[in-house]
């Protein structure tokens, strides 16, 4: 199948690439399937792109490459609802803010999006957690050119 995106050109996917959002996504409540494809030269960002509106896709990142520690526990209804077996089931993404300045891009801690990658089940959560900012900056000072 094919997917023509506003940004990234035509994407070919198989339908066992779809991933269901029964509950939707925060802000696009009425879209409920999304493929993942990494972006192009740069390996640590990939995008959760509709695949039922080309115009709306989510550069999203690992949470683990912003903070080595991150963790939460799922609720057991979330599980449930998920699917879950096993932590080997479970991608864990968080949404990013592109900027202009690298130094500005952020990614959102909070509101992890969490797949099960066997069955093809995702849903966004929002932690109850302080330690987590909604604007995490993804490139410490020491990154700065």
């Amino acid at each position: 199948m094919q997917l023509k995106t506003k940004y990234h050109g035509v994407r070919e996917y198989k339908e066992d690439d779809i991933i269901s959002f029964n509950k939707g996504i925060c802000g696009f409540g009425k879209l409920n399937k999304f493929i993942i494809f990494p972006v192009e030269e740069n390996e640590i960002f990939s995008v959760l792109h509709s695949i039922e509106d080309g115009e709306i896709g989510l550069v999203v990142i690992s949470p683990f490459a912003v903070e080595e520690n991150y963790e939460f526990k799922l609720p057991e209804e979330t599980i449930k609802r998920l699917k879950i077996n096993s932590p080997e089931e479970v991608l864990v993404l968080t949404t990013v803010t592109l900027h202009s300045d690298v130094t500005n891009i952020t990614t959102n801690l909070r509101a992890p999006i969490v797949i099960n990658i066997k069955s093809k089940l995702g849903e966004q959560i929002i932690l109850n957690n302080e330690k987590y900012l909604i604007k995490q900056p993804i490139f410490k000072e020491a990154d700065k050119c």
